[in-house]
């Protein structure tokens, strides 16, 4: 019960907002040419481990469309299915006030008609995001349409990002000449500790942690738990957990302008 209590109280003072939300007119996603690609999980369960249902972070989305398109920048959303991702009951307060805005507009409907890879081309965006939760662990590291959309973008100037559980998306990216994207780079995300204080260590495929210092050559770096904590490394941007969204959001904000 009491580490039970300690985790929502640093989960909730890495994410609080205060005051209400005033929401952005987000651009056109058909008419802006600087579109950004948010990906989601569509895995809703720890798969062969647990009953327990998972999804993606609600507050990693809304914190990030936030800040982005109030900066004028467009947003798609796109999972490995398509259609209606699984959202994590864990994170699905609708009260917190960016979340609460979210939900109310039409872009929580297009989130929930997401397109599939198939669907979108890598030369309409300047940036992909990776969403996290613990359903991203399941079914982004080995997906190959999204880990060569991610190669495609990196490697014609753009930008890629993720937090929380979403750089599993990038373990098994490779470039061009055959090296992974995180060869060399400074990376973060959710932590041993942290997937410890969560309660889930015993439920993952595997430690986030381990694997992004094996891919990146030992250039893994993390903080006190549940502190904002970002990388950038180059056109690689990458947080630490739930209450770094919106520091990856300024980042990459700041990178592409």
């Amino acid at each position: 019960m009491g580490r039970t209590v300690l985790v929502l109280a640093v989960l909730l003072s890495g994410c609080a907002t205060t005051g209400p939300v005033k929401w952005p007119a987000a651009p056109s996603a058909e008419k802006s040419p600087r579109k950004i690609l948010v990906v989601v999980t569509s895995n809703g369960r720890f798969v062969g481990k647990s009953a327990e249902k998972t999804g993606y972070w609600l507050s990693e989305v809304s914190h990030f469309y936030e800040v982005v398109t109030a900066a004028g920048f467009a947003v798609d959303f796109v999972s490995p299915l398509g259609g209606a991702p699984p959202c994590d009951e864990r994170s699905n307060d609708r009260e917190e006030p960016s979340n609460k805005a979210f939900v109310a507009d039409e872009v929580m409907q297009r989130l929930e008609h997401s397109k599939t890879p198939d669907d979108v081309k890598p030369e309409d965006y300047v940036a992909i995001y990776f969403a996290g939760g613990h359903g991203p662990m399941f079914d982004l590291p080995d997906n190959e349409p999204l880990q060569q959309f991610t190669r495609s973008i990196f490697e014609r100037g753009g930008i890629v990002s993720a937090v929380c559980h979403g750089p599993a998306a990038l373990l098994n990216v490779k470039l061009a000449d055959g090296t992974y994207l995180l060869a060399g780079k400074t990376v973060t995300g959710l932590s041993n500790m942290e997937e410890w204080l969560s309660g889930k260590q015993k439920l993952v495929p595997f430690s986030l942690e381990d694997q992004l210092a094996a891919k990146s050559g030992g250039k893994y770096v993390s903080v006190f738990p549940f502190n904002s904590h970002v990388e950038v490394s180059g056109k690689l941007i990458t947080g630490q957990n739930p209450g770094s969204t919106r520091a990856v959001a300024e980042a990459l904000v700041k990178a592409l302008q």
